[in-house]
């Protein structure tokens, strides 16, 4: 039988149409068309609830900046206007140069060190890109009337914005005893370095044992034989505690676990220093597009990227398109890119018309990768290959895209054009939530095989909750969740035809086809934020 991550793993014996009955487990309701809630998730819900054949739900309240609190709108320090810096607001000449050097100097001069660089409305140009690698900046700007459009065209991965910070991580603190799911515990050894408010990786080894258990054996090869950071935490406790018999230091992180973590797959923390962190985008307009046949010989050239922070921000936010453009594009290839973070907050953001649709990582609009607890909320992605996708690697897990619309989503191949879904692109994106999203396409969670070096299974444990229009395609490794649709077409045969239920059985839990209307609660992470913080 192959062992899930989860605690709690799918039972091997499983007919492949359990859970996967419309309205098998139906739960609370009046059974005429009223309010009726999830059977996974009662009214008297908590974070440990289980069924009877190991189902539940994660708690994803942690989504988000400071794990879902509101995000600044100021940050301390001082506010530099660029025009009166010398950027051009016209758009006629570059200001590279102007900005750039107030973003050094917030570095160099502030006390503590940040600001806000604010962007009166005009249109700016930039031959150059932006790098920010001090804590606590903001780049504000007016609305959609100040605009920023960058030209270069040999981006090839880079960004033309870019957050990003340089972490450094500790030795290895190895798990005296195993991970459990759903837990905010770890057992170290005695006298553990750490302390309360640090930042963690934990994480494991892709072991031979875990590639096997998985059905991965010749698939997952990339990772094989490395350590992964699965889980991004910060420390709330550190204590000895006798267990066992024996004095061990309890770790108290702030968010739970997402799966076991097995001594056996050499699961350990390290402390982790050197993240960027109290860093944002409000109001501006953002663009990157070019001559489009230039557009289309580059790969991943994003507008704006978050690479190694916590605790950022994205807000009211849109693209345009921008002079350099020589057809309706917006975007080079990327829109907005957060990568090996956590804590991120993604609100009221619209990002569209890629010019660059075709393979090799091109046109993904909100692209998440080795990232936990972030939160994409309304907000919208049109006209791009994957509007909304995790990408690349193990140890996406606990985010949010939360009434969230795709649109128009599609894929330029050699044999033309064709649907491109948001969906989880790569190796076992776990305990993720689509919440109230509304698409005219779809969203995926399969199991991809050679896809992508090897992809494979790219989700298990992820929940799609009252979704609209469009459809899903769920076929996770051991338990998916589909709860609550409204005109969305529902995908969880295992026997799919092009191989990706391979391996996936039993069937992904459904209930509720066509009945999102008078799903209770409407967003899941709203509730359950609630519960957790306080009504």
């Amino acid at each position: 039988m192959a062992v899930a991550l989860s605690s709690c793993p799918a039972p091997s014996s499983a007919p492949s149409d359990a859970g996967g009955v419309e309205g098998e487990g139906e739960g609370e309701g009046d059974g005429d068309g009223g309010p009726w809630r999830s059977a996974l998730y009662p009214s008297d819900w908590t974070p440990r609830f289980t069924d009877e054949r190991g189902r539940f739900l994660h708690d994803f309240s942690y989504a988000g900046y400071l794990n879902g609190e509101a995000y600044p709108e100021t940050v301390p320090g001082p506010v530099v206007d660029v025009v009166a810096r010398g950027a051009d607001p016209t758009g006629a000449t570059d200001s590279s140069a102007a900005v750039q050097a107030i973003l050094d100097e917030l570095a160099a001069d502030a006390d503590p060190a940040g600001g806000t660089v604010l962007f009166p409305p005009g249109q700016y140009r930039f031959d150059g890109l932006l790098t920010v690698t001090t804590p606590g900046v903001l780049l504000q700007g007016a609305g959609p009337s100040s605009q920023l459009f960058f030209t270069a065209s040999d981006l090839h991965g880079r960004a033309s914005i870019s957050f990003h910070g340089s972490p450094t991580e500790g030795p290895d603190l190895p798990l005296v005893v195993d991970g459990e799911a759903r837990s905010h515990e770890l057992w170290l050894a005695a006298d553990a370095p750490l302390a309360a408010g640090d930042d963690v990786d934990v994480g494991m080894v892709i072991t031979d044992a875990f590639v096997d258990e998985h059905g991965m054996t010749g698939t997952w090869q990339v990772a094989n034989g490395q350590w992964r950071a699965f889980f991004r935490r910060t420390v709330i406790a550190v204590e000895d505690r006798e267990l066992d018999g024996v004095t061990r230091a309890r770790v108290t992180l702030d968010v739970p676990l997402r799966s076991a973590l097995l001594v056996r797959d050499q699961a350990s923390v390290r402390r982790v220093e050197g993240m960027l962190h109290d860093v944002g985008v409000l109001d501006l307009a953002l663009a990157n597009a070019i001559d489009a046949t230039v557009a289309r010989s580059q790969d991943r050239a994003h507008v704006l990227a978050f690479e190694s922070v916590k605790d950022a921000w994205v807000a009211r936010t849109t693209s345009f398109r921008p002079p350099t453009a020589s057809d309706d594009g917006h975007l080079q290839s990327g829109g907005v890119l957060v990568a090996t973070s956590k804590r991120v907050t993604i609100d009221g953001v619209t990002l569209e018309n890629a010019q660059h649709r075709g393979s090799g990582g091109n046109g993904y609009l909100f692209e998440v990768l080795r990232s936990s607890e972030v939160l994409i909320k309304d907000s919208v992605g049109r006209n791009g290959r994957h509007n909304f996708i995790q990408n690349w690697d193990f140890n996406t897990n606990g985010c949010v895209f939360l009434r969230v619309e795709s649109v128009d989503g599609r894929m330029e191949t050699d044999f033309g054009s064709v649907v491109g879904t948001s969906e989880f692109h790569h190796s076992l994106a776990m305990a993720n939530l689509i919440d109230g999203a509304v698409s005219t396409d779809g969203w995926g969670a399969v199991n991809r095989g050679a896809e992508s070096s090897g992809a494979g299974h790219s989700a298990t444990e992820n929940v799609f909750w009252n979704l609209r229009g469009g459809f899903v395609r769920s076929l996770q490794y051991g338990w998916g969740y589909v709860i609550g649709t409204t005109d969305t077409e529902v995908l969880t045969d295992v026997e799919d035809f092009w191989g990706r239920g391979l391996g996936t059985e039993p069937a992904d839990f459904v209930e509720g086809a066509g009945q999102g209307a008078t799903l209770a609660p409407v967003s899941l992470y709203e509730d359950q934020r609630a519960r957790r913080v306080g009504r």
